[in-house]
């Protein structure tokens, strides 16, 4: 599905300058044209030959499949005007993103959906819920632009367009069937030209609270435990000695374990040999011939 829809958008991208230029323009002036002349005329005719009716396209009209969007009507003429100015201004946007033939696909896959619902359940065709899709449309594509409610307040296109899916809600429960399921077939064909596109319409910073909200937390790595020796930490931790300057020959005492002690070096000892005051004068004297005194005392341990 998602590689047949970058297909169709490559497809209308390709051939964007294909189909109707100005569609909605001539849909506009169409319907002012028919608007107008049921009022000044006091005639309905026009506007019988061109509505929608089931019976009358099984007779045969089948003209009445593409011309009942030119029977729009909001009413009075001053709100009828705006409406339709509006809807000229959004469809004229539209195009200019999507180009001339994705637009034109949209309008016409709106109006056939409505005109296969209607043959099949019945009802009077409209296109103002294929108008409401195209306001939808417009809203995705540009959330954040302005319009001026009353000419006064301006108001996000998003707003709107989340107040417009309220009254779609709404009719789904009042309006009696078939009519109740015609915005379902409108936001049928908006939900089909843009896909999850259409969240959009959704506030950015609404989407990115959502995302952080619903977002699963990865998993903390656990804490490796690193078992260490207790001998060897005590040495890599233990306070380096300071060099010492006299050491005792036969007992290994310096001057830094014992400050307390005196050394003194043996005159009678051949070679150097030091010795604290303890063993000054109770060691055996190295001679030649003799055993190092250090080494006897290595002896005596073992």
């Amino acid at each position: 599905m998602k590689n047949l829809r970058k297909k169709f958008e490559l497809f209308c991208f390709k051939n964007r300058d294909k189909g109707i230029p100005n569609l909605m323009l001539y849909i506009v002036i169409g319907t002012a044209v028919v608007y107008l002349f049921s009022q000044m005329f006091g005639n309905t005719l026009l506007y019988s030959a061109l509505r929608f009716d089931r019976t009358s396209i099984l007779q045969g009209q089948v003209w009445r499949l593409i011309t009942y969007p030119l029977t729009y009507s909001a009413g009075n003429i001053l709100l009828t005007a705006i409406t339709l100015l509006c809807y000229y201004s959004l469809g004229r946007a539209m195009e200019n993103v999507w180009g001339t033939l994705r637009f034109n696909l949209f309008y016409l896959t709106g109006v056939v959906m409505m005109d296969i619902y209607c043959m099949i359940f019945g009802g009077q065709a409209s296109v103002t819920y294929l108008n409401l899709s195209l306001f939808l449309s417009y809203a995705t594509l540009y959330p954040d632009a302005n319009f001026l409610l009353f000419f006064i307040i301006p108001v996000k296109a998003w707003i709107f367009a989340l107040i417009d899916l309220a009254m779609v809600l709404l009719s789904l429960f009042t309006d009696p069937f078939p009519y109740n399921l015609f915005p379902v077939i409108a936001l049928a064909n908006y939900f089909l030209f843009f896909g999850k596109d259409v969240l959009n319409v959704i506030p950015m910073s609404w989407r990115a609270n959502a995302s952080r909200l619903f977002r699963r937390k990865p998993k903390q790595p656990k804490a490796k435990v690193i078992h260490f020796n207790a001998g060897s930490y005590e040495a890599s931790t233990a306070t380096p000695k300071a060099p010492y300057t006299h050491r005792c020959t036969i007992c290994g005492r310096t001057d830094v374990t014992n400050p307390e002690l005196e050394f003194r070096y043996c005159s009678k000892c051949e070679g150097d040999y030091e010795y604290c005051q303890d063993h000054l004068y109770t060691h055996k004297h190295v001679t030649k011939g003799g055993m190092d005194p250090r080494q006897a005392n290595s002896n005596q341990e073992a």
